[in-house]
C-alpha cells in the first residue's frame, strides 16, 4: 500500500466542502498518515480564553485536504476505513459559544433571553490511562472520562457543485459529529464530483451523542485512514453516508427539523437492508422496526444528525460490498 503522509500548513487548511482545488491525488488502497487541527483552530488553549473573541465565523473546523483520489467519477462509491485515531495534544477544549447549542436561543431558534454566560473548560489527557479528565468550574469536582476518539468532519464535495461550510453536515457527510466515526470504521460515501475531493477534521477526544452545549472536547488528531473506491458498476453508490463497523451497519440523515433526519436515516436504512437481504420494501421496513437503534449524533449543527443502526447479529446476512469492510480491517493490521 502506497502510504502518503501530509500535516497541512495553516494557510493549507480547507473550510468548506466543495470550492477548494485538491492538495494531493491519492491512488485508491493508499494509506494516509494525517494531522488534524481542532475545531477551534488551536486558539482555545485555557480556561481564561473564550470564543467571543478567539473565535473567527467562517474559519472553524479546519479540514485537512482536500484530496482527489484518481479514477473517482459521479456514482462512485468513496470508501474511507478509520485505522487509527491518536490524540495529538494532551489537552481538548470544550466552551460554550454565544447563541449557539442545543440548550439556549440560536440564530435560527431566535429568543429574547441574553445568550448564556460563556466559559471554558479545558479536559487533561492521560495517555497511560487512556482518560480526559473533567473539572468543574464553580466546584472541586473531577471526573476521568474514557477517551474515545473520534472524527466530527468526514465528507466529499457536495453535488451540482454546490460548496457548503464546513459547520454543516448532509448528504456529502460533512459535520455530522457522530461518535459512530471512531478507528476501525469504515465510511461509504457518494461520489458527486470527479477526484470525490473529500477532507477530514474536528478531532473530538470524546463526545455525547447529540453534542448538547455544541462542542465536544476538541483536540488536535493523528489520523490514519486508508482509501479506496468502489466503482458504479459494482455497486450502487448510498444516496446518504453509511457507516459500518464490526457489529453494525449505521446510516447518518441530516436535516431540520430534527424528525426528518431521522426519517432520512430511516428511509436509507430501509433501502440498505432491502440490497443486502434481498427484502421487499415493506418487509424491510418491519424489519427495521424490530431491530434498529436511534441515537443522535448532533443537534446544535446548521443541519441536525440522526443515526440509524442495526446489529449485524440480530440481522445476519449484513455484509456490504461482499465483506470490503473485514477485508480493509485485515489491511489496517500491518499499519498498527
Amino acid at each position: 500500500m502506497d502510504v502518503v503522509e501530509f500535516r497541512p500548513e495553516p494557510s493549507q487548511y480547507a473550510y468548506t466542502f466543495g470550492g477548494v482545488a485538491p492538495i494531493r491525488e491519492v491512488e485508491p488502497g493508499s494509506v494516509l498518515r494525517l494531522w488534524c487541527d481542532d475545531a477551534f483552530g488551536g486558539t482555545i488553549r485555557s480556561t481564561s480564553d473564550l470564543a467571543s473573541a478567539n473565535l473567527r465565523m467562517g474559519f472553524l473546523n479546519p479540514q485537512t485536504g482536500p484530496f482527489s483520489v484518481r479514477g473517482a467519477e459521479p456514482g462512485d462509491t468513496l470508501v474511507l476505513h478509520l485505522v487509527d485515531l491518536t490524540p495529538a495534544r494532551d489537552w481538548g477544549a470544550s466552551t460554550l459559544v454565544p447563541f449557539f447549542g442545543g440548550l439556549t436561543g440560536t440564530d435560527r431558534t431566535a429568543l429574547l433571553n441574553d445568550p448564556l454566560a460563556e466559559r471554558t473548560w479545558i479536559y487533561e489527557v492521560d495517555r497511560a490511562r487512556q482518560t480526559v479528565t473533567f473539572v468543574a468550574a464553580r466546584s472541586d469536582l473531577t471526573i476521568d472520562l474514557p477517551l474515545a476518539p473520534m472524527l466530527g468532519t468526514v465528507g466529499v464535495a457536495p453535488a451540482l457543485g454546490e460548496v457548503r461550510s464546513s459547520l454543516t453536515p448532509d448528504a456529502f457527510g460533512g459535520n455530522m459529529d457522530t461518535p459512530e466515526m471512531r478507528a476501525g470504521a469504515t465510511c461509504y460515501l457518494p461520489v458527486n464530483t470527479p477526484g470525490a475531493i473529500f477532507s477530514v477534521g474536528d478531532g473530538h477526544y470524546r463526545q455525547g451523542e447529540g453534542e448538547s452545549c455544541g462542542t465536544a472536547v476538541e483536540g488536535a488528531m493523528d489520523v490514519t485512514l486508508i482509501v479506496d473506491l468502489v466503482k458504479a458498476s459494482q455497486a450502487t453508490a448510498p444516496l446518504w453516508p453509511r457507516i459500518e463497523n464490526d457489529d453494525e451497519i449505521v446510516v447518518v440523515g441530516s436535516s431540520r427539523p430534527l424528525e426528518d433526519a431521522w426519517r432520512i436515516g430511516q428511509v436509507e436504512m430501509i433501502t440498505w437492508l432491502t440490497e443486502l437481504l434481498g427484502l421487499d420494501r415493506l418487509d424491510a421496513y418491519q424489519l427495521l422496526t424490530q431491530t434498529s437503534l436511534a441515537p443522535l449524533a448532533n443537534v446544535v449543527d446548521t443541519n441536525y444528525s440522526a443515526v440509524t443502526k442495526v446489529s449485524k447479529t440480530l440481522v445476519p446476512g449484513l455484509r456490504p460490498l461482499d465483506g470490503l469492510h473485514a477485508d480493509l480491517r485485515a489491511r489496517a493490521t500491518s499499519l498498527t
